[in-house]
């Protein structure tokens, strides 16, 4: 009988061995199994543990309203629709949601996929392809980088945040390419830093290329309209592309395209990752469309506030005890700005693990960021604050984590 080359090539995965050695070990920082809802504090595996791991930014997730959205969206549709949305998966529930995303940052139009994953998947591969040329932030989300490669176009990476290198790479791509195509992330969910989007606007005009804006991580958070980094940058009206998922601080699931009516027909007829998959389940096109709703209410801009807020308090507990954490990130003007992800460096992967484990043990859970997610020698510890952590919570939380890396370093 001839070898299975597939099979016999699965039996060598390196990744594959360090899952499968990981699974026994109390230390490990991943699949974690959580028993209560998204909150402060969070059971996890019998023990309750103040959660600084999720990105539940608004405190959305158990929350009232978002639980009457998704309760009585499944009551009238049931658990699912059983199709796609060419079908029969297209409920008045989606074009309600979408109507209201379109108000909401200005547009003419909105779209609502099934998850904010397919969202980029969908869009870069149904508007770009060979001919073209994609130039995206090298610490794009994955999502952005597999969109791309199913693309065809020609994939072109920038130093991250860096307005010069981006402003080479156009200059470089001269009149070689269709149509060029820049993507950056609004807040990137590693340093938790946003991208400086009017000079990235301001250089993308100057080269004749279209911008797209990821918002996942920013939505709820940013601008007067709480749309996200491109309203705070004061370039919502001119981003031809403006993408979010609903799985942050919504408290839900699923992900949208905002933008006008050509870029959303078109989508609708050629985003594959929209056409061929089943509709998202009602009870997450209700949800998503209670959380949209009460972000935009005077509640929502309370607690876009709240988070805020909480992120500076667990900055400066982490900073006056000496701890290397990521930086703040300027406006135009000079002006910084806390976000709501502080990203704890480390360095060492091992050291990151058995920082994770000693936290996680003392009741502190946090997401441990470990090479290949960041380069080598660059691991860390990313923090997370909801609108509803209490002040105590935070300050017991710096005070674990100070306590734990100071014993660490001895």
């Amino acid at each position: 009988m001839a070898v299975n080359k597939l099979i016999k090539r699965l039996e060598g995965d390196d990744r594959v061995e360090l899952l499968r050695a990981g699974r026994g070990q109390e230390g490990n920082p991943y699949f974690r199994v959580m028993e209560s809802a998204t909150a402060p504090v969070v059971r996890v595996e019998g023990e309750d543990r103040i959660m600084l791991g999720s990105n539940n930014y608004l405190g959305l997730a158990d929350h009232p309203d978002i639980h009457k959205g998704a309760q009585d969206a499944l009551d009238r549709f049931g658990g699912a629709v059983t199709g796609s949305r060419l079908l029969n998966g297209t409920m008045d529930l989606h074009l309600e949601l979408e109507s209201e995303i379109a108000t909401w940052h200005g547009t003419e139009d909105a779209m609502v996929f099934t998850t904010g994953y397919q969202t980029n998947l969908g869009t870069i591969s149904a508007l770009m392809g060979p001919g073209d040329a994609v130039v995206v932030d090298s610490s794009a989300h994955a999502s952005i980088r597999d969109g791309c490669a199913l693309s065809g176009a020609e994939t072109i990476k920038f130093r991250h945040n860096d307005v010069l290198d981006l402003e080479r790479v156009l200059s470089d791509a001269g009149g070689r390419f269709e149509a060029v195509l820049v993507i950056v992330d609004g807040l990137y969910s590693m340093e938790g830093d946003l991208a400086p989007l009017r000079a990235i606007r301001a250089v993308c005009d100057r080269f004749g290329a279209a911008l797209m804006v990821d918002e996942a991580h920013s939505l709820g958070l940013f601008g007067a309209d709480r749309t996200g980094a491109a309203e705070l940058f004061g370039i919502d009206g001119v981003t031809d592309i403006r993408m979010a998922s609903m799985s942050k601080s919504p408290g839900s699931t699923g992900g949208f395209i905002a933008g006008s009516s050509d870029l959303l027909d078109s989508l609708r007829v050629n985003a594959k990752a929209f056409l061929f998959t089943t509709s998202g389940v009602p009870a997450a096109i209700g949800g998503s469309l209670a959380a949209v709703r009460l972000i935009r209410s005077e509640e929502g801009a309370q607690r876009a506030r709240r988070a805020l807020d909480n992120a500076a308090l667990l900055r400066s507990g982490l900073v006056e005890s000496g701890l290397d954490i990521s930086e703040l990130s300027t406006l135009p003007g000079g002006d910084s700005t806390v976000t709501p992800i502080v990203a704890l460096h480390v360095g060492d992967d091992l050291e990151a693990m058995n920082l994770w484990r000693t936290l996680f043990a003392r009741g502190v859970f946090t997401s441990a960021a470990l090479y290949p997610a960041v380069p080598r020698s660059g691991a860390m510890l990313r923090l997370c604050v909801m609108a509803t952590h209490t002040e105590a919570q935070i300050r017991r939380a710096v005070e674990i984590i100070a306590e734990t890396v100071t014993e660490a370093s001895a």
